[in-house]
């Protein structure tokens, strides 16, 4: 493919297996040498031209679909091509990868929704009967590897691939049924891999009676020369005149290559110095008025549910009393950045609404369910604002969104997810593209992803994105992790994405509770301040008498403490009275209890250290006092109860 289709030389495919690849070039640190991408023109018998792009893919082969349909569509948005008609996207898979990987099916799913739509794809299934060693009564439970295509009425081709006449009649034919209903076309080239799955592997350990038929088999060279010319169409000495002729060219390419002086190693001597990393991004206050009137005016006769309607009219008035909660401060930074030019992509799981019914980017009229993006109707001077709700995905959604962002570095795409730790659903993207193509292809994103995060008491499946998780994957300035608290950060956090030249992705950590809570977020009167004239700071490097590390503590959003302070008054004490010593403030102090008998059991209470540590009596359990004389055995207190008292007396309130 890189060779005879993309038209990379030979001599640059052998230097690169024999080591010789810089880590300063665009193609990065290295990686399995035919997953680096390429762009290149091919030029057809005829004469015309096409721009063919290979897309990097890592070793989960699978995951690299849905960033092609990505790199498709954004070319296409770009371009203006409606129709589908100036962008192909061709896929090419393994018969046990097709039918074994989920995100196959996630891309399929794809294939015709808004946002997603790319006019079809062509997928060719090189079918070598074989996974790696799984043959495919292990490999599927469907009869072909294709099935998985019906699922859409996609027209599957099964041809033999060892007739290539008849393979080329299929493909065309493929082509033309994508150019004209605009939908997935499958060939399944039914063939065999002559040799193992690498240079040293030995198929027959696992299929000998196959790799044994396949061994006294005639190659496809062989036997379609011998066509040719029993056909007429060449003669013996043309063809073996072409075959030495390629086997001269990639003897010359070859020696070339081991003659050539290898590049000395560039070692870093010194860590460079921080780049700069202040820029404007405030906002004209008319730039601002002008888009809370597009968010809060409608078409004559559309009518929001009148619940919906007093919501965007308090956003109206919360406006103009300077006090922007987070869902208006986001719709404030997608605005402006139209509004600079700046094309706004978001998608993700009940994005348009807000999962937590916050941000309402499309409106729906309660009578017609006619729908309305206020920030679609900026202005004929405003770019393109897109905002989709994806399938129940993440495999697949992400991968399309980064794949949108490495090929239009202009527009703004962001992916949101219902709650941040379903990002997990996509860790594959994140692992090998997100935190990783830059260093291994050169490939650049600018993927914002916006993961709701926050421990409510909503379960282990609702609270964490997984913030120490992405720290983790932080190295050499390959992604951005930001935490804002207010919505004034993540108004110019937004921002930033786009006014800083360098292309990284952006993961955000955006509060739940925080969109429910209009008016904690930003200070009354504080509009000029944070508004209209912030930017960040350039970080302060490392040297003599300076800090050399950073400790980081997760920190809550001000409307999360607000509870906890109102706990700590005197009206609330008796609640807190109730909570575990472990969680009650640094400023509790224990004091030993006096040393009684008969209260929590015999030794009393302080015998043995805090009550709380030692078991007390269940209900049921009679005792009997000791020394006084003889008292009438009772039921003890529940326990509860005892531990309240027993917490009473030995902990003060603050």
């Amino acid at each position: 493919m890189l060779a005879n289709v993309v038209g990379k030389s030979y001599e640059q495919i052998f230097r690169e297996f024999e080591g010789e690849l810089d880590p300063s070039v665009p193609q990065g640190s290295g990686d399995v040498k035919y997953h680096v991408g390429a762009t290149g023109k091919f030029t057809a018998a005829s004469g015309a031209t096409i721009v063919i792009t290979l897309a990097a893919n890592p070793s989960h082969l699978e995951a690299v679909d849905p960033v092609a349909e990505g790199m498709a569509r954004a070319k296409q948005d770009r371009r203006g091509d409606g129709t589908h008609d100036r962008v192909l996207t061709a896929l090419i898979h393994g018969d046990a990868a097709f039918a074994g990987q989920g995100v196959v099916a996630e891309t399929l799913n794809l294939s015709e929704l808004p946002g997603y739509d790319v006019g079809g794809t062509v997928h060719i299934v090189v079918n070598n009967q074989v996974g790696f060693t799984t043959t495919p009564g292990f490999a599927r439970s469907t009869v072909y590897a294709t099935d998985i295509a019906k699922a859409v009425q996609a027209p599957i081709f099964h041809v033999n691939g060892d007739d290539p006449e008849a393979a080329v009649r299929t493909i065309r034919l493929a082509f033309e049924f994508r150019n004209v209903f605009k939908k997935d076309v499958v060939v399944d080239m039914v063939c065999y891999r002559r040799y193992g799955h690498n240079e040293s592997d030995e198929p027959a350990f696992t299929q000998p009676r196959m790799y044994e038929v396949i061994g006294n088999r005639r190659s496809i060279r062989k036997l379609y020369t011998e066509l040719l010319v029993n056909r007429g169409d060449l003669t013996l000495e043309e063809a073996e005149q072409a075959l030495e002729d390629f086997r001269a060219r990639m003897e010359v390419a070859f020696d070339e290559t081991k003659s050539s002086v290898r590049p000395p190693a560039q070692v870093a001597t010194e860590v460079p110095e921080p780049a700069l990393s202040h820029f404007d991004t405030g906002v004209p206050r008319e730039q601002l008025d002008r888009i809370v009137d597009a968010l809060t005016t409608f078409p004559p006769g559309f009518e929001p549910h009148p619940k919906l309607a007093r919501i965007l009219a308090n956003r109206r008035t919360e406006f103009d009393s300077d006090e922007i909660d987070w869902a208006l401060a986001e719709a404030l930074a997608f605005g402006s950045l139209l509004l600079e030019g700046t094309p706004v992509r978001v998608a993700g799981q009940d994005t348009r609404r807000g999962t937590f019914s916050q941000r309402h980017a499309t409106v729906v009229d309660h009578r017609t369910e006619q729908e309305y993006t206020p920030l679609e109707h900026l202005g004929p001077d405003a770019a393109p604002f897109m905002i989709y709700d994806t399938v129940l995905s993440e495999f697949a959604a992400v991968g399309f969104e980064y794949g949108y962002s490495v090929a239009d570095h202009d527009a703004l795409v962001c992916w949101e997810a219902q709650f941040g730790d379903f990002d997990n659903g996509a860790q594959t993207i994140i692992d090998q593209f997100i935190v990783a193509a830059e260093d291994k292809w050169g490939q650049r994103s600018g993927l914002a992803m916006l993961l709701p995060h926050g421990f409510e008491g909503q379960g282990p499946e609702h609270s964490s994105a997984r913030l120490e998780r992405f720290l983790v994957l932080s190295a050499q300035d390959n992604i951005r992790v930001v935490y804002p608290t207010t919505a004034a950060q993540y108004f110019h956090v937004l921002r930033r994405q786009m006014h800083d030249p360098t292309r990284k992705p952006l993961i955000v950590m955006t509060p739940k509770r925080v969109p429910a809570h209009a008016g904690h977020c930003v200070a009354r009167r504080r509009v000029h301040r944070r508004w209209l004239r912030a930017g960040a700071r350039r970080p302060r490097a490392a040297g003599p008498g300076r800090a050399a590390g950073v400790l980081q503590r997760e920190v809550r959003p001000r409307v999360d403490c607000a509870p906890r302070r109102r706990a700590r008054t005197r009206r609330d004490r008796a609640a807190r009275a109730a909570l575990p010593l472990a969680a009650r403030s640094d400023r509790i102090r224990a004091r030993p209890l006096p040393r009684r008998r008969g209260r929590l059991g015999p030794g009393g209470a302080g015998q043995h250290g805090s009550p709380l540590l030692r078991a007390a009596p269940h209900r049921g359990d009679r005792r009997r006092a000791s020394g006084r004389g003889r008292r009438a055995a009772r039921e003890p207190e529940p326990r509860q109860r005892q531990l309240n008292r027993a917490r009473r007396r030995t902990v003060g309130t603050p």
